[in-house]
């Protein structure tokens, strides 16, 4: 935007100091033509109106010399209009590709946590209703995890290794009992990997 402003700006310099020039060289060309009309006869009126042709010459010449400056840092300024432009556009791009990513993972995870709520729904009809009231309370305690697994006698939920007569009392539990870890009070999930 800034960019944009000062390109704006200089090209309404250049515009106006171009017409300063064309004033000058109008005035200039006016004089010239009364000069070589001869309308003018005055010694001295001659003398004023070469005069004045002569500052007009000087006065055209600098105000040229401002227009090529100011087209100078126009030019500079449509460049940088131009460079970041591009640079905008790229990021639009990827921010759009970005976009694109974003909502086909939502799409996705939707759909992954449409089939996982089902699956969920299957297995929790065949889980005892004191358990999965048990189960629901801990994972609502523990931020989303209310059972971990038992592997190499380390609780998966806190990251705990069990103490050697926590370990023994699990091994002496029936497979069908509910064995909790004593860290994290989750349930524990027994599998051929748990060191038992």
């Amino acid at each position: 935007m800034a960019a944009q402003t000062e390109e704006s700006d200089t090209a309404r310099e250049q515009t106006k100091a171009e017409q300063d020039v064309d004033q000058v060289r109008t005035r200039a060309t006016r004089d010239q033509q009364r000069l070589d009309s001869g309308a003018v006869t005055s010694p001295k009126d001659l003398e004023n109106l070469q005069r004045e042709i002569a500052s007009l010459a000087k006065r055209q010449g600098d105000l040229e010399d401002v227009v090529l400056d100011i087209m100078e840092r126009r030019e500079s300024a449509q460049e940088r209009v131009a460079e970041l432009t591009a640079r905008v556009s790229s990021v639009q791009t990827t921010i759009d590709e970005a976009t694109a990513r974003r909502d086909a993972a939502f799409e996705s995870l939707d759909g992954e946590a449409a089939s996982v709520t089902k699956e969920r729904e299957v297995i929790a009809a065949s889980v005892p209703a004191d358990l999965l009231k048990l189960y629901d309370k801990l994972r609502e305690q523990q931020g989303g995890i209310g059972a971990a697994r038992l592997y190499q006698r380390s609780c998966q939920g806190c990251r705990q290794e069990l103490a050697i007569t926590e370990i023994q009392e699990i091994r002496k539990a029936a497979p069908d009992t509910v064995v909790r870890c004593e860290n994290c009070r989750r349930i524990l999930v027994r599998t051929g990997e748990s060191g038992l």
